[in-house]
């Protein structure tokens, strides 16, 4: 195999684990929302705010799409799942593995929501993010980890014993 793409919530871990999933397997690391804010020269909520959630879902698939990659784990932003191009064009380089966080967990880690980056629609809560985009996590997935009650070191091993 010769990529592992990380797909989840916003808040997930997959930036953190993937750094150090990249570290312990020898692999290069790419992140997606820094893709993004490099070549579009804004932070990603700028994007959001400047621009409406379908433009910036528009730049997450330019960047998807312009990934070339060996021996990467690639960290996603939440909303790439809802780019079918993009993730078809990551999962033919590599296994897709799903971070899955419980709803409880994600309202404690996502207190910057308005301010994070995260393509949603104003007012919508994370029930209703996690509810919008589980079955496309699923869809995607061919390995899906459990993160409750894991360190970030843990999440790794458990990725790699998945792989």
């Amino acid at each position: 195999m010769s990529n592992i793409i990380l797909i989840g919530m916003p808040g997930a871990g997959k930036s953190t684990i993937g750094v150090l999933l990249a570290k312990s397997m020898g692999y290069n690391f790419l992140d997606t929302d820094l893709i993004i804010q490099s070549q579009q020269k804004k932070k990603l909520q700028q994007i959001i705010d400047e621009e409406g959630i379908d433009a910036f879902l528009k730049c997450e698939e330019r960047a998807l799409l312009s990934i070339d990659f060996d021996c990467t784990v690639v960290a996603t932003g939440g909303s790439a799942i809802f780019s079918e191009k993009g993730m078809e064009h990551l999962k033919k380089e590599g296994v897709c593995v799903y971070l899955k966080v419980d709803e409880q967990e994600l309202i404690r880690r996502l207190s910057n929501i308005k301010t994070r980056g995260i393509a949603c629609r104003k007012g919508e809560t994370v029930a209703e993010i996690i509810e919008e985009r589980r079955a496309y996590y699923e869809k995607y997935a061919d390995v899906t980890i459990n993160c409750e009650s894991a360190t970030a070191e843990q999440m790794v091993e458990r990725i790699i014993e998945s792989i």
